[in-house]
């Protein structure tokens, strides 16, 4: 398999999983672990990944989901269209793994290559930033492979592909609260269910007001893409902010799209911020957290109005992390309190958001 960039750097290696051609942007990801939960999560839609740790695939791949919300897998699918690694094990050991990565890839149609240097390619791209990539067999030349390669629309038909077709109740507890899905993480759904809440999760072209008014809490998820890709949500959530009292909660592009709502703006970053070790500071306690992140773009600092302000800021390259606004029950988070994979340092953010949805909904 060949792995070859926009900038013309080509790379030889030894090809796993399907084999086929495929473009996308080409991101990393630094993770030691949790490749099963990465490659399921549907922020990854249509990209190829680049893991930088050196060995992937030695405790395999778990059996396939067997009940609704099965651990460890974020979503349904693979999300990736391609998979970049330096050493991959076929042969694998885990007392819960029921066959390899590369079995698994195959079964889903997704390409992988191996014998890559990872790391080389990784410091490729933070310095020139993220890259367009075509990964195809090495048989075939580049030509041949830009004509016949899978690629996803990353425009506003990617948002369609990964949300529910409807509305779908998880029972839980006493309170719902309303989970605007663009393509959110199952993490997402079981914090909210493993704290005793019941989940509405709704796709996000659905009516969220109405939605809305059957909930005591909203909480906007994750996805892929450009935030601004989805205006039609986001006047959605315009409206919403007029009217609603009730506690909003934003994860990941979720924190984009509320800030949009509110006035403000975001831009795409450089390379993202793709791995499981960012640490991101509180501004108003000053305490620092390891991160679990994984997104393209950020809001950008100063844009939004006075009645908001930032909440948490990348201790890395001092990009925001977090918004509150100051006068209703409203915040947002750029990170992933859910984790899977990754530190679960910020899951008292679920509490924070649950206790006032109890609260209020007693008021």
């Amino acid at each position: 398999m060949k792995l070859v960039l926009e900038d013309g750097t080509e790379l030889q290696g030894e090809g796993f999983g399907a084999s086929r051609a495929v473009a996308g942007e080409v991101v990393f990801n630094t993770a030691m672990a949790g490749y099963v939960e990465t490659l399921t999560d549907p922020s990854y839609r249509g990209q190829i990944l680049v893991l930088t740790y050196p060995l992937i695939g030695n405790y395999g791949v778990p059996p396939d989901r067997s009940a609704e919300l099965g651990r460890p897998f974020e979503s349904d699918s693979v999300q990736v269209l391609g998979l970049v690694v330096q050493n991959y094990s076929d042969d694998y050991s885990h007392h819960s793994a029921a066959r390899s990565l590369g079995s698994w890839l195959s079964a889903s149609g997704i390409a992988g290559v191996s014998a890559i240097d990872t790391r080389t390619l990784t410091r490729k791209l933070r310095e020139q930033g993220t890259m367009r990539g075509w990964l195809f067999p090495a048989a075939i030349e580049l030509a041949q492979a830009k004509q016949s390669a899978t690629e996803v629309d990353m425009s506003s038909d990617v948002f369609y592909q990964v949300a529910p077709a409807e509305p779908r109740l998880h029972r839980g507890g006493e309170h719902t609260v309303l989970l605007i899905d663009i393509g959110a993480k199952d993490n997402i759904v079981r914090s909210l269910l493993d704290r005793g809440v019941s989940v509405l999760r709704a796709p996000w072209h659905a009516d969220i007001s109405a939605l809305a008014a059957q909930a005591d809490g909203i909480l906007i998820g994750n996805g892929p893409g450009d935030p601004k890709d989805l205006s039609a949500l986001i006047a959605q959530l315009q409206r919403l902010l007029q009217h609603y009292t009730r506690p909003i909660f934003g994860i990941c592009l979720g924190h984009q799209l509320l800030s949009l709502a509110a006035g403000g703006d975001t831009f795409k970053l450089p390379y993202g911020h793709r791995s499981v070790n960012q640490p991101v500071q509180d501004l108003l306690s000053r305490r620092c957290y390891i991160t679990s992140q994984n997104h393209g773009y950020a809001v950008r600092d100063g844009s939004l109005p006075d009645s908001w302000e930032p909440w948490f800021v990348n201790v890395n390259d001092g990009t925001n992390e977090g918004v509150r606004c100051l006068n209703r029950p409203f915040f947002s988070v750029q990170f992933h309190p859910e984790a899977h994979p990754g530190p679960t340092d910020t899951g008292f953010l679920f509490d924070q958001f649950l206790s006032l949805v109890r609260v209020m909904a007693r008021s």
